[in-house]
């Protein structure tokens, strides 16, 4: 009986480079991290609104002189914020908000080179292996798409009100997120491609699919928190107040408006949805264990530790920036934890 030599369907071609592919959408991944807590320190000072016009490619650059800066700050005085909120405030005070959202649009401008000059670089050496490049090209959309995202969520708070839409900034934050996920889950399927040419792809166990989705709705709920400055409502834990929840809180109509719009209700799912993504995070790392996944099952077990102490050491100090901005790193932290240890444990044997 005659053997075959042909190579197996999944495997990449010999100018293919996964290792490389895999170490650059890892860094790519770093940096939307780093976007993502520089956003949220946008937020908390709230500078997002401080730059009232979307210039993807001349707002590269700073204001540069006097003339520049007078001008920014005129644009500035328009907004309802600077009118409704900050009408006092003089160009120094202006220049410190204005410094964290340019720094927010201009790492993700440089995300976007990072991302798009490297992959064009890769597909011209045919680096990129089969049934990948529509993977890297539905990213870099993902990425355009975020920008776009960007500005109509600052659009929302430069016509009738101060603050930018907190569902805005939920969809801006989940696109962020989702842009990191994939970087790190397709990033984890080229290594393996690296290590073995006759990997594929894995797939998301049922159990990682669960905790991810609990993690996912109390992200949401989280960039809930920081729209509505909900975090300040009540400082105390476990309780709000002498309550659990308190009775004489406003509630909304209709109803189902309190679960979005309500900041006392917001915080209440935020503190105890917190423990139903634990539960769901705990039963990824005993599946884990069970599969003698034992590095992922303790790491995914003290990142929700983690994450959890934070969110009360956060609420309890009254919210301060420093604590904030590393609670919400953490949380990206969780997330790539969860999808790490889910790809642990999906990876799937070469077919023959």
């Amino acid at each position: 009986m005659a053997t075959s030599t042909a190579a197996p369907a999944s495997a990449a071609p010999s100018s293919a480079r996964p290792r490389a592919l895999s170490l650059w959408l890892f860094v790519i991944a770093a940096m939307v991290l780093a976007m993502v807590v520089v956003g949220g320190i946008t937020r908390l000072t709230e500078s997002g609104l401080s730059i009232a016009r979307w210039e993807p490619i001349s707002g590269t650059l700073p204001p540069l002189g006097e003339a520049q800066w007078q001008a920014e700050f005129a644009a500035y005085k328009a907004t309802p914020q600077y009118l409704r909120v900050n009408s006092g405030m003089n160009l120094g005070e202006f220049k410190n908000i204005f410094f964290w959202e340019y720094v927010h649009r201009l790492l993700g401008r440089l995300i976007g080179l990072v991302f798009a000059l490297p992959l064009l670089w890769f597909a011209w050496k045919r680096a990129i292996p089969r049934g990948y490049g529509w993977k890297l090209v539905g990213i870099l959309a993902l990425g355009g798409l975020q920008g776009a995202i960007g500005w109509w969520m600052v659009a929302s708070g430069l016509v009738d009100r101060p603050e930018v839409s907190h569902i805005r900034l939920a969809i801006h934050l989940l696109t962020a997120l989702t842009i990191f996920s994939a970087c790190l889950w397709v990033g984890l399927d080229l290594r393996a491609l690296g290590e073995d040419a006759t990997a594929r792809p894995a797939r998301m166990p049922t159990v990682g699919i669960w905790a991810l989705s609990l993690l996912v709705l109390q992200l949401m709920f989280g960039a809930y928190v920081a729209g509505l400055d909900a975090g300040f409502a009540f400082n105390s834990w476990p309780r709000m107040g002498d309550e659990w929840f308190p009775s004489e809180a406003p509630m909304i109509t209709p109803w189902l408006r309190n679960l979005v719009d309500n900041p006392i209700m917001v915080q209440f799912i935020h503190r105890w949805l917190a423990w139903g993504v634990a539960a769901g995070a705990a039963a990824l790392a005993f599946e884990a264990f069970r599969r003698e996944r034992n590095i992922w099952g303790a790491a995914v077990i003290v990142a929700v530790a983690l994450q959890i102490s934070l969110g009360i050491a956060t609420l309890v100090a009254g919210v301060p920036i420093p604590l904030a901005a590393t609670h919400q790193g953490m949380a990206v932290i969780l997330l790539g934890t969860i999808l790490a240890a889910s790809h642990a444990l999906g990876r799937r044997p070469a077919t023959v």
